[in-house]
């Protein structure tokens, strides 16, 4: 019992902030935005303690699966993590432009960030690190395919018709995912998968220092995790609301913070895959983590938005829009043949930096 309480210790802060944000909720709204802004920051620490132990256990089921349905449930736990921070600020504030842009930033941090930073130290280790390309070339056309149709398309869609598509849309990204899934799962799955060395499966059995969860318990602590962060997004949303109203930070704040806290997991993960020279892994892990929150987020808020009645703006501004295009251009130019090296790295990280840049700039 101790040690298992010791090896739960981040989701124990996690816990111990949730049952006192919410007696002190009214202390820390009341003093203003300086300690509004600082009980914010400390919210969000707590939302990535237990976000690093609910990745942790996904890990732990992802392990026991193997590939690729382990990094499937990785980056599924990430968008259910976005998805219920989504949920929740949408319901204390809405914000007409929140949605659209998280899943842009997440996109960003993802296939820019993630995989960037990955390609390029683990390029400048290895030098060229392999990967199954077919897995790569599909996942980047779904990609664009589903952020065509769900945040391109919208912007000629006249207002009057925002139901049927937004219905359209939920049926559009559900038929997507299933086919995705039957292929991930099924006889495709080898698109997926990479086989390595032999000494990469020997450098496994010591790569873990904690005794192996069980199956039951490794869901138990992911469910509960995933409440823990709701409870702790409803609390910090309005301390955040609070602590930025009138500072002049750029909008698209919120949805950078939103998309950064689920990926903080699969940051760790991917940069420890890509040291150890499994490439497929980041790979799997980026791209995957794209597509899914592209797939699965659009409809669960587009059917929100149609439960309440008010849209949200899911057409992307022409300058996110032509990120996106440059980035998945770029992404499938640089998989395309099976192996990734420093300077791929680079190209993806420098347009990180400049989606940074431009989210400084309010653009």
């Amino acid at each position: 019992m101790f040690r298992f309480v010791l090896q739960e210790k981040l989701m124990l802060v996690a816990v111990l902030a949730a049952v006192l944000a919410y007696p002190l909720e009214h202390a820390m709204l009341s003093h203003g935005q300086g300690p509004a802004l600082v009980a914010a920051g400390l919210l969000i620490a707590a939302i990535v303690c237990a976000s690093l132990r609910v990745a942790h256990h996904a890990e732990v089921l992802a392990e026991k699966v193997g590939d690729p349905y382990g990094t499937m449930i990785l980056t599924l736990a990430a968008v259910l993590v976005e998805v219920v921070i989504l949920a929740i600020m949408m319901s204390n504030e809405p914000s007409p432009t929140l949605v659209r842009d998280t899943i842009y930033s997440a996109v960003m941090l993802d296939i820019n960030g993630i995989l960037g930073l990955a390609a390029l130290m683990g390029g400048l280790k290895h030098g060229e690190q392999p990967y199954n390309d077919d897995s790569a070339r599909t996942y980047s056309v779904m990609i664009l395919t589903a952020m065509g149709v769900s945040m391109v398309v919208p912007e000629f869609i006249p207002e009057g018709n925002w139901k049927l598509y937004s219905g359209f849309t939920i049926g559009a990204m559900l038929v997507l995912y299933s086919v995705f899934l039957r292929m991930q799962a099924g006889p495709h799955s080898y698109f997926f998968s990479y086989s390595y060395p032999e000494k990469k499966r020997h450098g496994q059995g010591t790569e873990s220092h904690e005794p192996a969860a069980s199956l039951g318990l490794a869901v138990g602590v992911l469910v509960f995790g995933v409440v823990v962060i709701g409870a702790l997004a409803e609390v910090m949303a309005k301390a955040m609301d609070l602590g930025l109203e009138g500072s002049g930070a750029p909008p698209v704040l919120a949805a950078i913070l939103v998309a950064g806290i689920s990926a903080a997991p699969e940051i760790l993960t991917a940069l420890r895959a890509a040291l150890a020279n499994r490439m497929q892994s980041v790979v799997n892990i980026a791209l995957g983590a794209s597509l899914s929150t592209v797939i699965l987020t659009v409809p669960v808020m587009e059917a929100m938005a149609l439960f309440t009645g008010q849209p949200f703006q899911m057409a992307m501004t022409p300058v996110q829009t032509v990120m996106t295009f440059i980035t998945l251009l770029v992404c499938a130019i640089n998989l395309n043949d099976g192996e990734t090296n420093a300077i791929e790295g680079m190209t993806h990280f420098v347009l990180f930096a400049t989606f940074i840049m431009l989210s400084l700039l309010g653009l």
